[in-house]
């Protein structure tokens, strides 16, 4: 997850939501991105879908079948359906979304009729993730207030 965070990190420093993801294939690391929405003015370059993309590239397959992923954030349900569709073994991230409304991983997991289903393990450097994104926009809602 360590690694994970620094991949935030250089997000961070570009001024995009400081999500970062490495994926992992037999105790080392195959991939690694962070957020690119705005630099790639993309709405679908998120740190896991980036890191998906370049593991694909690399082993010249969309299967990613013991391939564990590590992401700072809980995974939106665009980077959850990557994941299902990749086949990820297991995925595990920081911080929770929490957000009203959403819905989390493990309730798709156990609502939807999936051909793949993946394990979760949300929690590991869950502070350090949730301070990267709660300060990130604790300074965006700052620099807005000083303009107005």
């Amino acid at each position: 997850m360590k690694e994970a965070i620094k991949e935030a990190k250089k997000g961070l420093l570009k001024d995009e939501v400081p999500v970062g993801a490495v994926l992992v294939s037999q105790g080392k690391i195959i991939a690694r991105a962070y957020n690119k929405r705005q630099e790639d003015r993309d709405a679908t370059a998120h740190a896991e879908i980036i890191c998906i993309k370049k593991a694909c590239k690399k082993f010249k397959d969309f299967r990613l079948i013991d391939c564990e992923l590590y992401v700072t954030l809980e995974p939106c349900l665009m980077c959850f359906g990557a994941i299902l569709n990749a086949r990820i073994k297991k995925v595990y991230f920081g911080a929770s979304i929490n957000k009203e409304g959403s819905i989390d991983c493990e309730e798709i997991i156990a609502r939807a009729e999936l051909n793949h289903k993946c394990e979760i393990e949300k929690g590991l450097f869950e502070e350090e993730c949730s301070n990267l994104v709660s300060d990130y926009f604790k300074s965006k809602r700052k620099k807005i207030k000083e303009v107005l």
